[in-house]
């Protein structure tokens, strides 16, 4: 699996940005993808140095339209935590 496949994109809220001042940054992810993974992808993709990743898994919700039941798709993030003195340039000015 390559960098590309395991970030699917920045997460990007007002508790995110609070947390990028501290050196940490919100992505979501692949729900098969581990930390370990994560870590090689975040320092592939932008030549950071990765301290820690915690991770959480956002259950789908379900959801109905007239008579038709479904069920949202099931999400997986990772909080990464850079060694300081460290940013991703891609987030500054966010």
């Amino acid at each position: 699996m390559s960098a590309h496949d395991v970030i699917i994109k920045p997460v990007i809220t007002e508790k995110t940005n609070a947390g990028m001042s501290q050196g940490k940054y919100t992505f979501e992810v692949k729900p098969t993808a581990t930390k370990c993974a994560i870590k090689q992808a975040v320092e592939e993709l932008f030549k950071v140095k990765v301290e820690k990743v915690n991770t959480s898994i956002r259950m789908g919700k379900k959801r109905r339209v007239g008579m038709h039941e479904g069920e949202t798709p099931m999400r997986k993030f990772a909080t990464v935590t850079l060694a300081s003195g460290q940013k991703i340039r891609l987030f500054e000015g966010m």
